[in-house]
Protein backbone atom coordinates (compact mmCIF):
# COMPACT_ATOMS: atom_id res chain seq x y z
CA UNK A 1 0.00 0.00 0.00
CA UNK A 2 1.35 3.61 -0.92
CA UNK A 3 1.82 6.59 1.44
CA UNK A 4 -0.87 8.12 -0.13
CA UNK A 5 -3.37 5.34 -0.07
CA UNK A 6 -2.62 5.39 3.73
CA UNK A 7 -4.06 8.98 3.90
CA UNK A 8 -6.64 8.61 2.00
CA UNK A 9 -7.92 5.40 4.35
CA UNK A 10 -7.32 7.73 7.27
CA UNK A 11 -8.78 10.45 5.48
CA UNK A 12 -12.19 8.88 4.80
CA UNK A 13 -12.44 6.76 8.08
CA UNK A 14 -12.67 10.30 9.75
CA UNK A 15 -16.03 10.76 8.62
CA UNK A 16 -17.27 8.20 10.95
CA UNK A 17 -16.44 10.27 13.25
CA UNK A 18 -18.26 14.07 12.14
CA UNK A 19 -21.29 14.63 13.75
CA UNK A 20 -24.19 15.11 10.94
CA UNK A 21 -25.79 18.47 10.57
CA UNK A 22 -23.21 20.33 12.51
CA UNK A 23 -19.78 22.58 11.09
CA UNK A 24 -16.87 21.33 10.94
CA UNK A 25 -13.23 22.30 11.16
CA UNK A 26 -10.98 21.57 8.53
CA UNK A 27 -7.07 21.93 8.11
CA UNK A 28 -4.80 21.81 5.71
CA UNK A 29 -2.16 19.33 3.60
CA UNK A 30 -2.24 16.24 1.42
CA UNK A 31 -4.00 14.17 3.91
CA UNK A 32 -6.90 16.73 4.37
CA UNK A 33 -7.06 17.25 0.77
CA UNK A 34 -8.27 13.50 0.86
CA UNK A 35 -10.61 14.39 3.94
CA UNK A 36 -12.31 17.39 1.82
CA UNK A 37 -13.43 14.99 -1.21
CA UNK A 38 -15.04 12.29 2.01
CA UNK A 39 -16.52 15.07 3.22
CA UNK A 40 -17.80 16.49 0.07
CA UNK A 41 -19.91 13.11 -0.04
CA UNK A 42 -21.97 13.95 3.16
CA UNK A 43 -22.07 17.88 2.03
CA UNK A 44 -25.96 18.04 2.40
CA UNK A 45 -25.86 16.78 6.03
CA UNK A 46 -23.64 19.25 7.50
CA UNK A 47 -24.26 23.09 8.10
CA UNK A 48 -21.06 23.76 6.19
CA UNK A 49 -17.53 24.47 6.74
CA UNK A 50 -14.79 26.56 8.90
CA UNK A 51 -11.49 26.72 7.03
CA UNK A 52 -7.56 27.25 8.15
CA UNK A 53 -6.05 28.09 5.27
CA UNK A 54 -7.11 29.98 1.60
CA UNK A 55 -6.36 26.77 -0.09
CA UNK A 56 -8.93 24.50 2.01
CA UNK A 57 -11.36 26.93 1.11
CA UNK A 58 -10.70 27.05 -2.41
CA UNK A 59 -10.94 22.97 -2.92
CA UNK A 60 -14.08 22.82 -0.58
CA UNK A 61 -15.95 25.67 -2.58
CA UNK A 62 -15.27 24.27 -5.94
CA UNK A 63 -17.23 21.26 -4.22
CA UNK A 64 -19.37 22.91 -3.07
CA UNK A 65 -19.30 22.88 0.34
CA UNK A 66 -20.38 26.22 2.17
CA UNK A 67 -17.47 27.76 4.02
CA UNK A 68 -17.85 29.76 6.90
CA UNK A 69 -15.78 32.72 8.28
CA UNK A 70 -14.94 31.62 11.59
CA UNK A 71 -16.01 34.84 13.23
CA UNK A 72 -18.86 34.08 12.91
CA UNK A 73 -19.10 31.00 14.36
CA UNK A 74 -19.05 30.78 18.70
CA UNK A 75 -18.27 26.84 18.20
CA UNK A 76 -18.16 23.59 16.45
CA UNK A 77 -17.64 20.13 17.60
CA UNK A 78 -14.75 18.88 15.26
CA UNK A 79 -11.89 19.76 13.47
CA UNK A 80 -9.88 17.87 11.24
CA UNK A 81 -6.40 17.77 10.15
CA UNK A 82 -3.16 16.44 9.53
CA UNK A 83 0.13 16.30 10.60
CA UNK A 84 3.92 16.78 10.05
CA UNK A 85 4.80 14.24 12.76
CA UNK A 86 3.02 13.07 15.83
CA UNK A 87 4.18 11.49 19.44
CA UNK A 88 2.66 8.92 21.43
CA UNK A 89 1.16 12.43 23.64
CA UNK A 90 -0.46 12.74 20.52
CA UNK A 91 1.64 15.98 20.49
CA UNK A 92 2.09 17.08 17.12
CA UNK A 93 4.67 19.14 14.29
CA UNK A 94 2.43 20.84 11.95
CA UNK A 95 3.14 23.65 9.25
CA UNK A 96 4.76 22.07 6.56
CA UNK A 97 2.33 24.18 4.50
CA UNK A 98 2.90 26.84 6.19
CA UNK A 99 -0.85 26.95 7.57
CA UNK A 100 0.35 26.65 11.12
CA UNK A 101 -1.34 30.40 12.86
CA UNK A 102 -4.78 29.52 11.09
CA UNK A 103 -4.93 25.69 12.16
CA UNK A 104 -3.68 26.52 15.83
CA UNK A 105 -6.61 29.11 15.91
CA UNK A 106 -9.54 26.84 14.07
CA UNK A 107 -8.20 23.84 16.59
CA UNK A 108 -8.65 25.82 19.59
CA UNK A 109 -12.32 26.88 19.01
CA UNK A 110 -13.29 23.44 18.19
CA UNK A 111 -14.51 20.98 20.65
CA UNK A 112 -12.66 17.65 19.19
CA UNK A 113 -9.50 17.75 17.47
CA UNK A 114 -9.15 14.88 15.09
CA UNK A 115 -5.52 13.93 13.49
CA UNK A 116 -5.64 12.14 10.48
CA UNK A 117 -1.99 10.37 9.36
CA UNK A 118 -0.05 7.92 7.81
CA UNK A 119 2.36 5.72 9.40
CA UNK A 120 5.26 7.10 8.88
CA UNK A 121 4.46 10.54 10.63
CA UNK A 122 4.53 8.51 14.12
CA UNK A 123 7.62 9.92 15.90
CA UNK A 124 8.68 9.07 19.63
CA UNK A 125 10.50 12.21 19.91
CA UNK A 126 9.17 15.36 18.04
CA UNK A 127 11.85 17.34 16.01
CA UNK A 128 13.11 15.22 12.93
CA UNK A 129 10.83 17.45 11.34
CA UNK A 130 12.04 20.87 11.06
CA UNK A 131 9.78 23.41 13.40
CA UNK A 132 8.29 26.39 11.25
CA UNK A 133 7.76 29.32 13.47
CA UNK A 134 5.78 32.29 11.21
CA UNK A 135 6.79 35.50 11.75
CA UNK A 136 6.84 39.08 11.37
CA UNK A 137 9.11 39.73 8.79
CA UNK A 138 10.81 42.67 10.17
CA UNK A 139 11.78 40.29 12.90
CA UNK A 140 13.27 37.26 11.05
CA UNK A 141 17.04 37.76 12.06
CA UNK A 142 16.08 38.86 15.25
CA UNK A 143 13.75 35.32 15.89
CA UNK A 144 16.33 33.09 14.38
CA UNK A 145 19.41 34.62 16.85
CA UNK A 146 16.78 33.72 19.71
CA UNK A 147 16.10 30.38 18.05
CA UNK A 148 19.30 29.41 17.81
CA UNK A 149 19.81 30.02 21.43
CA UNK A 150 17.50 27.31 22.14
CA UNK A 151 19.70 24.91 20.50
CA UNK A 152 17.88 25.33 16.76
CA UNK A 153 18.66 25.90 13.37
CA UNK A 154 16.98 28.27 11.46
CA UNK A 155 16.39 28.41 8.40
CA UNK A 156 14.02 30.96 6.07
CA UNK A 157 11.85 29.40 3.88
CA UNK A 158 12.44 31.92 0.95
CA UNK A 159 9.35 32.71 -1.74
CA UNK A 160 7.10 31.41 0.85
CA UNK A 161 4.26 34.29 2.19
CA UNK A 162 1.81 32.98 4.83
CA UNK A 163 -1.90 33.03 4.31
CA UNK A 164 -1.50 36.36 6.87
CA UNK A 165 1.12 38.11 5.12
CA UNK A 166 4.09 36.58 7.42
CA UNK A 167 7.43 34.35 6.47
CA UNK A 168 8.17 31.14 7.85
CA UNK A 169 11.64 29.56 9.74
CA UNK A 170 11.80 26.24 9.84
CA UNK A 171 14.33 24.94 12.89
CA UNK A 172 16.19 21.94 12.17
CA UNK A 173 18.14 20.15 14.92
CA UNK A 174 15.77 19.96 17.71
CA UNK A 175 14.68 17.06 19.55
CA UNK A 176 12.03 18.51 21.91
CA UNK A 177 11.41 16.49 24.95
CA UNK A 178 8.83 18.76 26.61
CA UNK A 179 6.83 19.88 23.77
CA UNK A 180 4.17 21.66 26.00
CA UNK A 181 7.09 23.82 27.59
CA UNK A 182 8.39 24.37 24.58
CA UNK A 183 5.66 25.76 22.32
CA UNK A 184 5.66 28.15 24.73
CA UNK A 185 8.75 29.19 25.02
CA UNK A 186 9.20 29.70 21.40
CA UNK A 187 5.93 31.28 21.48
CA UNK A 188 7.09 34.22 24.05
CA UNK A 189 9.99 35.61 21.61
CA UNK A 190 8.66 38.69 20.23
CA UNK A 191 8.16 38.77 16.81
CA UNK A 192 6.71 35.28 16.67
CA UNK A 193 3.16 34.67 15.37
CA UNK A 194 3.05 31.13 16.45
CA UNK A 195 5.12 28.05 16.34
CA UNK A 196 4.36 24.24 15.16
CA UNK A 197 3.97 22.21 17.88
CA UNK A 198 0.74 21.22 18.61
CA UNK A 199 1.10 20.28 22.26
CA UNK A 200 -1.01 23.20 24.34
CA UNK A 201 -3.87 21.32 22.31
CA UNK A 202 -2.79 18.43 21.14
CA UNK A 203 -5.03 15.85 19.34
CA UNK A 204 -8.10 13.99 20.96
CA UNK A 205 -8.16 11.40 18.52
CA UNK A 206 -5.86 9.89 16.08
CA UNK A 207 -6.11 8.07 12.82
CA UNK A 208 -3.56 6.64 11.85
CA UNK A 209 -3.42 4.86 8.08
CA UNK A 210 -1.19 2.10 7.83
CA UNK A 211 -0.29 -1.14 5.77
CA UNK A 212 -2.99 -2.82 8.08
CA UNK A 213 -5.48 -0.71 7.72
CA UNK A 214 -6.49 2.30 9.78
CA UNK A 215 -5.42 2.28 13.21
CA UNK A 216 -7.34 4.26 16.30
CA UNK A 217 -5.63 6.01 18.92
CA UNK A 218 -7.40 8.39 21.80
Amino acid sequence: MTQDEMKKNAAWAALEHVPRHTIVGVGTGSTVNHFIDALASIKSEIKGAVSSSIQSTEKMRALGIEVLDLNDVESFSVYVDGADEINPARHMIKGGGAALTREKIVAAVADKFICIVDSTKQVTVLGKFPLPVEVIPMARNYVARELQKLGGRPVWREAVITDNGNIILDVFDLKITDPVAFEQQVNQITGVVTNGIFACRAADLVLVGTADGTKVLN
